[in-house]
């Protein structure tokens, strides 16, 4: 009986030291592996066109944010804006992950909003896609207004950035001005890839004192118009 107990005690303390060494190894090759979170950002400035919680959520489906399981609720909200002036863009960082920020504008329809960005990536600790960079153009053009912008590596919570970009002389009823993060080193989202994306809706009223930027969609033909009316 003594015999048979000795054996099972040390039975007991060899599946211990099993577990204990399982452990240790485990929290090794979690310590090992890049740390994983998902970068959030809120829209401050101007209003976002659907509710953000207090991370900016819902946010990860392009081109202008919600989930696949969640589209978001709409403000209704929409900034008056005038053509040819500054624009306040300001966002703030509510979980961080290195990138950059791109700022554009859709006029007539949200189909006109780029593509996300190009990305780079590498094998991730799981063998899917894990971002490397996300390509940004230095001479933007429409409908992209800012590229590269807020580009940042280093960790500040709560980080907020301020900047104001120019909105061309048009006019457009209901425009979509885009802000979207594309995250470095990050695996990849099912909605949205390595990008998080906000919108706000626009009214821009064209300055009549400066020429329209016709290279805009649905401009050229008002300016062909107005044109027309002054002759006769």
């Amino acid at each position: 009986m003594l015999g048979d107990a000795h054996v099972k005690l040390n039975e007991g303390v060899l599946t211990m030291k099993h577990r204990i060494a399982a452990a240790l190894i485990a929290g090794a090759v979690a310590l090992s592996a890049p740390a994983v979170t998902s970068a959030h950002f809120i829209l401050q400035k101007p209003a976002s066109w659907i509710e953000e919680d207090r991370l900016g959520d819902p946010q990860k489906l392009g081109p202008c944010g919600g989930t696949s399981a969640n589209p978001g609720m709409p403000t209704g909200v929409v900034t008056e804006v005038p053509g040819g002036e500054l624009l306040r863009i300001k966002v703030k960082e509510t979980i961080y992950h290195p990138g950059h920020f791109r700022v554009a504008l859709a006029v007539l329809d949200r189909s006109e909003l780029p593509a996300d960005p190009e990305d780079v990536t590498k094998d991730g600790p799981n063998g899917k896609p894990w971002s490397v960079s996300g390509k940004v153009d230095p001479n933007p053009k429409p409908p992209v207004l800012m590229d590269g912008v807020f580009d940042h590596h280093k960790r500040l919570p709560g980080q907020e950035f301020d900047t104001y970009v120019k909105i061309p002389n048009i006019n457009c009823d209901h425009c979509s001005l885009q802000i979207i993060q594309f995250m470095e080193e990050h695996p990849i989202n099912p909605d949205g890839r390595f990008t998080y994306h906000h919108c706000a809706d626009l009214k821009i009223t064209a300055n009549p004192r400066l020429p329209i930027d016709a290279g805009w969609p649905g401009q050229a033909k008002s300016k062909v118009r107005k044109k027309a009316k002054a002759k006769t």
